[in-house]
């Protein structure tokens, strides 16, 4: 089923967490790219990077919210974590993260193997659960760092780790979803070694040559630039407008269109197909990179937090990427908690 809606669930607080490291691609000489053209086509100017994995991040912005939330940990029963880079191969992350965070042993705790569409989905699970369980109060982490293997940093990912605290509230309006996934396409974004499929050799960290130029291993991610950025243009307004549709939804109604921060070609051919004004459709790709499942709480914490703790907003957000896989929602937020952004 495409469609999903859950009523009696509201946002509660956002927070994100990066490295202080700021790398700054104007800076960078590469043989690899052109630092200006780079630039222009992406809208990267620069992205934090460190020696944190994603649950450092995610960890750190969660104890923020919820000393801003004022939040018993006791009450929270669902964490889920949603990630390509996991700490480990097993165990899960969630479990790790639920420990480290000191929450209950009875807290439901999953991890989510999704990124460019992994927040909303994300928020699909966590939305289900607290509408049919009985739980009250869950956590949503989500972000994406350092990688399985080390590299040279590539200049359009950021890393970054988010917080979204979701509680059930009577009444509330809830979220409305349009999913969807195309696995033909399950190549055009992949790692392609250190799994059961194809498992780590030496021959894995040999550098070869990739569609924009640069140089990479089978344990970085690898892709095909032009079949992304055409599933990414006929697919996002397609969804929007169906979602839309569904609903009955006046898309000017929408106070803000809080897109993946894919690259500035690709948002920026999205929001002119849609029509949609740029005010309200904020960007954080130019301080941040792609950040993969954090970038649209991330957009949230960095570019309109005033606005969303002082305004009743109506939003719709898409992730879309990886899979390929793409995920839509509709959501309002009254006056929620926004932590300032974390740097660790």
């Amino acid at each position: 089923m495409a469609f999903l809606d859950f009523n009696n669930v509201r946002i509660a607080g956002f927070a994100a967490g990066v490295p202080k490291y700021v790398a700054v691609n104007e800076s960078v000489a590469s043989k690899d790219y052109d630092a200006a053209d780079f630039i222009a086509t992406t809208g990267v100017r620069e992205r934090r990077i460190g020696n944190f994995t994603t649950s450092d991040l995610c960890f750190e912005a969660t104890e923020r919210l919820l000393s801003d939330l004022q939040w018993d940990k006791a009450e929270i029963g669902a964490l889920v974590f949603v990630s390509q880079t996991a700490d480990y191969i097993l165990p899960a992350t969630a479990c790790v993260l639920q420990n480290r965070l000191g929450l209950s042993k009875e807290c439901y705790a999953l991890d989510i193997a999704l990124g460019c569409s992994g927040w909303v989905y994300g928020l699909s699970v966590v939305a289900g659960l607290l509408s049919e369980t009985g739980i009250t109060k869950a956590l949503l982490l989500a972000g994406d760092a350092k990688k399985r293997a080390k590299s040279d940093p590539d200049p359009l990912f950021g890393h970054a780790g988010t917080v979204t605290a979701i509680e059930y509230n009577k009444g509330a309006s809830g979220f409305k979803f349009h999913v969807g996934t195309d696995g033909s396409g399950y190549d055009a974004i992949i790692t392609p070694d250190g799994g059961s499929r194809n498992q780590f050799t030496e021959d894995s960290l040999k550098l070869v040559q990739c569609e924009d130029g640069i140089m990479r291993h089978r344990l970085q991610t690898l892709m095909k630039g032009m079949d992304v950025f055409a599933f990414g243009i006929s697919v996002v307004p397609k969804t929007v407008k169906k979602l839309l549709e569904k609903h009955q939804v006046d898309i000017n109604s929408i106070d803000y269109f809080l897109f993946h921060q894919a690259n500035k070609m690709m948002n920026e051919k999205i929001r002119k197909k849609l029509k949609l004004p740029e005010e309200k459709v904020p960007y954080c790709m130019q301080s941040f990179g792609n950040t993969s499942s954090a970038s649209i709480p991330l957009t949230v914490v960095t570019q309109i937090p005033e606005i969303v703790r002082a305004s009743s907003l109506h939003h719709l957000a898409c992730g879309f990427g990886v899979g390929l896989s793409w995920a839509t929602v509709l959501f309002d937020t009254d006056k929620v908690v926004v932590s300032d952004l974390v740097e660790v």
